[in-house]
């Protein structure tokens, strides 16, 4: 399991142990989104999924609130997402980045998944108080300090569309944590980078949750 602490705009902090952690996939609103994730996915050795939109069900260890991440090879990148936390009286809103291994990627998105963290921001929102407008909410990353994803919210499925699924599974409960799945990296930008950084930015507030993280490669293995 994993422990995180969030600082909501009012002040408060909110401490969650993580006990489920769930990853969408191919979650985009558009069908031309999700094709263009497919076809980014493809252009690394990855097959299509057989059901979109997807979850895959990590480690919880893996919800991570870090500065640095230490990765095995040079194949590996994040993806801008947002993320549900459930706590014991509510659900937040936060920032996200699944960092990914795309070399173990072909061999199964699961397997990928478990070998890098879900890393998250340290602030969050509450849920119930950007409802009405989270369509409209900004997802922006960058690699190396370039653009590489902008978007908004309204381009992926919506927050309500995951509560009701969880809610449907029972796992609506305290402890749970779900990324929203990711949306389409622009051409021509190395997603393999040394650092990212993710944004939510809520233009009817200008307030942002970020994350920031430095991708350290291990030293190299004897044997």
């Amino acid at each position: 399991m994993s422990n995180l602490r969030f600082d909501l705009p009012d002040g408060a902090q909110v401490a969650v142990t993580v006990t489920t952690l769930l990853n969408g996939g191919y979650a985009g609103r558009s069908q031309d989104d999700v094709a263009a994730h497919v076809r980014e996915l493809a252009e690394l050795g990855v097959p299509a999924p057989s059901e979109t939109p997807s979850l895959y069900p990590v480690a919880p260890y893996l919800a991570q609130q870090t500065d640095d991440v230490p990765v095995q090879h040079g194949r590996t990148s994040g993806e801008a997402e947002w993320a549900l936390v459930v706590t014991d009286d509510d659900v937040l809103l936060t920032v996200a980045c699944d960092h990914t291994d795309r070399a173990l990627e072909v061999h199964g998105v699961a397997w990928s998944k478990q070998a890098g963290p879900d890393v998250l921001g340290r602030g969050a929102w509450r849920l119930s108080d950007v409802a009405e407008r989270v369509d409209e909410i900004e997802l922006t990353a960058w690699a190396d300090g370039v653009e590489i994803q902008v978007g908004t919210l309204a381009e992926l499925l919506a927050p309500a569309y995951w509560v009701d699924l969880l809610r449907a599974r029972d796992l609506l409960k305290p402890g749970t944590v779900l990324l929203s799945g990711t949306i389409p990296m622009r051409e021509g930008v190395n997603q393999f980078a040394s650092s990212w950084r993710v944004e939510l930015r809520d233009p009817a507030t200008d307030n942002k949750i970020e994350l920031a993280y430095a991708v350290r490669p291990l030293p190299a293995p004897i044997g």
